[in-house]
């Protein structure tokens, strides 16, 4: 396959992907949101977890640089 073809076939995957992530996000937030209403308390221990191993994955992706 040409390397023309080869990345309009990937940035055409990586369209797709972004669509459904973007959609998938909507129900991330839903779900947080259905969280904060019933466990305030846990969820925000829960996402600063969450929060906390986000940035320790930004500073691996970071250093590869």
């Amino acid at each position: 396959m040409k390397k023309n073809k080869k990345i309009k076939k990937y940035l055409s995957i990586i369209n797709k992907i972004e669509k459904v992530r973007s959609k998938n996000n909507v129900n991330w937030m839903d779900v947080l949101r259905l969280a904060l209403k019933n466990a305030p308390d846990q969820t925000i221990k829960l996402m600063k977890e969450i929060n906390k191993k986000d940035k320790k994955i930004s500073s691996l992706f970071n250093s590869l640089k």
